[in-house]
């Protein structure tokens, strides 16, 4: 895979449309309606209320453009056959994991783009996600965490 090469789940690339709908629709209609306001208090070289309306503008085109960049460009990520008996961990897959103390989690694999800490979505080009492709239930696998110390996780179950 390259560096520049983007991977997103159907779900991330539905989310992203989903947003850019949004964006292109009903933030827009907003950011001009504020913008249309603005201007009509007058002198625009002391207006806040124009230049807050205008960074929002700005952040919305920029959004909306980088949106577009991904949609254009990522790869969605084809899930396995459903019937596997044992499917490997793959974008889009959620692994259930068990630590040395008997702790379990689980994670879900998604593209670098879709991931979020708090809902252990977590990117296929992380330490641990990294680790987990290509392994299934049963296997041991070891990562290295940023401070250097390394750790084992025993796969229980991955569900597609």
């Amino acid at each position: 895979m390259s560096n520049n090469e983007i991977i997103i789940t159907p779900e991330g690339r539905q989310k992203l449309v989903d947003e850019l709908a949004y964006l292109e629709g009903e933030k827009s209609a907003e950011v001009r309606e504020r913008l249309r306001v603005a201007r009509e208090f007058g002198d625009l070289s002391e207006n806040s209320e124009y230049d807050d309306a205008t960074a929002e503008r700005d952040r919305v085109q920029s959004r909306m453009a980088e949106i577009r960049r991904i949609l254009t460009t990522a790869k969605v990520s084809e899930a396995q056959a459903a019937g596997s008996r044992s499917p490997k961990a793959s974008i889009g897959s959620s692994v259930e994991v068990e630590d040395e103390s008997g702790k379990a989690i689980t994670y879900t694999i998604v593209g670098t783009t879709e991931t979020n800490s708090l809902e252990h979505r977590i990117s296929n080009e992380s330490p641990l996600g990294a680790a987990l492709m290509g392994h299934k239930k049963g296997e041991t696998v070891e990562y290295t965490l940023p401070s250097g110390k390394v750790r084992s996780l025993t796969i229980r179950k991955v569900t597609l």
